[in-house]
């Protein structure tokens, strides 16, 4: 497997706090089935003064620790991008980065506040030829109030990349529901960790691949953390990628549901038959 989305390097933001941990989480990295990690810490001005070259340094110097520890974890480079202004010309320069040199860059928005002019962002770097890859829809707390702009985005050619730990419930109800309804609707192209450490944030990508198995099917599962990751790192153009989607063979099964307040409950405790399966709905009105 390939993960896209990782905070690895060490003392560079609130990732992995010292070599030690980065050295960890490689391991556990390796021993979840994952080969290759892209190095994408936090570029935050006022927060997590990182660049282009400074990434590039120390993703270099930690694979060459790796090498020496035989670590078998092959790194390449990216960043969590946050949302400013001059975020295409900071990207044209090399202060921000895509993944790999990619034409893929790591889109991050704020957590609790819908930024103004997020779509002309977006539309502005589709048009000077990147995929914007908007980072953990699933887990933005606006989301609930802000969807049908998430789809003109995914409707423009914007890709998106959910957490796997969304799926288990790690970031709570309501990421959870987002994550599998993304899901459903064929919405997601990437699947990553997000990994910040051993305990909190772990690097644990194949239970969430098991779990998007169960809703999409194994071959697109394996398109979440295979093949678009490969892709990317080959700056494949992404007609030429297989776009998401529900396998013909897969049954979805029910997923959490969001109230018009946006709290999520469990459908198979809830009234309401928002985001059932066919198959449970048809369950309940023959008992």
């Amino acid at each position: 497997m390939i993960d896209l989305h990782c905070h690895i390097l060490p003392g560079i933001d609130d990732g992995a706090r010292d070599l030690e941990t980065s050295l960890a989480m490689a391991r556990a990295f390796v021993a979840d089935g994952v080969s290759i990690v892209a190095c994408t810490p936090h570029i935050l001005p006022g927060l997590y003064h990182n660049s282009g070259p400074q990434i590039r340094h120390a993703t270099a110097k930690l694979q060459e620790l790796l090498i020496e520890r035989d670590i078998p974890l092959r790194l390449t480079t990216g960043a969590d991008n946050h949302v400013i202004p001059e975020f295409l010309s900071e990207l044209r320069s090399g202060k921000l980065l895509s993944l790999a040199d990619s034409r893929y860059v790591l889109v991050e928005p704020p957590h609790h506040v819908a930024p103004p002019r997020l779509e002309e962002l977006f539309f502005s770097l589709i048009t000077a030829s990147y995929v914007p890859i908007l980072t953990h829809p699933e887990r933005l707390t606006w989301i609930n109030s802000a969807y049908a702009s998430m789809e003109r985005l995914h409707t423009a050619g914007a890709w998106f990349q959910v957490t796997a730990g969304s799926l288990s419930g790690d970031f709570g109800r309501n990421a959870r529901y987002w994550a599998e309804r993304l899901l459903d609707e064929g919405k997601v192209h990437l699947l990553a960790t997000d990994a910040h450490d051993l305990k909190t944030r772990p690097p644990r990508l194949s239970r969430g691949r098991e779990l998007a198995a169960k809703r999409v099917g194994d071959k697109e599962a394996v398109n979440l953390v295979v093949t678009r990751p490969r892709g990317v790192l080959h700056n494949v153009p992404p007609s030429e990628l297989p776009p998401p989607g529900l396998q013909s063979n897969a049954v979805t099964p029910e997923r959490a549901v969001v109230d018009k307040n946006g709290r999520a409950d469990d459908a198979r405790n809830s009234g309401h038959s928002r985001g059932r399966s066919l198959v449970g709905r048809l369950r309940e009105f023959f008992q």
